[in-house]
């Protein structure tokens, strides 16, 4: 079995990793912005949760 498979959009076709649970257009953009390997520091992600749930209560 193979590591990857192919998915097709628009722009033809490319590999995604098989366990993967995006397909091509999200496999492009991971290409396209490479990603720092920083991850984000947690009251960030807190303070976007709680941002999150009070627009959700307007």
């Amino acid at each position: 079995m193979s590591g990857t498979r192919t998915e097709k959009d628009s722009m033809g076709e490319v590999r995604v990793p098989a366990k993967a649970y995006y397909g091509a257009q999200t496999q492009r953009a991971v290409g396209n912005f490479p990603v720092s390997g920083v991850r984000m520091p947690l009251p960030v992600v807190h303070a976007a949760a709680m941002i999150k749930g009070f627009a959700a209560e307007v």
